[in-house]
């Protein structure tokens, strides 16, 4: 299903279209946007503005989303990925 749930919310060069109202769905775009962030390593805030605005103009609000749904932490205006699958 997440493959789906990319491929209806995602161009073919990989940036998000729509950003999805759907909470499961958002759950699904926000763990593959976690992706980009290396575990480990801090990032500030403007970092993670050019990384977000490569998949969409509103990066803005995939930050926020990002946080409020624990795919990443912010402290300080330092951010950290703190969830999200991880490839073993």
């Amino acid at each position: 299903m997440d493959e789906r749930v990319l491929r209806n919310f995602m161009t073919p060069e990989g940036r998000l279209h729509t950003i999805p109202s759907k909470q499961a769905k958002l759950l699904v775009v926000l763990d593959h946007l976690a992706q980009s962030f290396e575990p480990g390593c801090h990032y500030p805030e403007k970092d993670v503005n050019e990384i977000l605005e490569g998949f969409h103009p509103d990066y803005a609000a995939l930050r926020r989303y990002l946080v409020e749904n624990l795919f990443l932490t912010r402290e300080d205006g330092v951010y950290w990925r703190s969830g999200g699958s991880f490839d073993v």
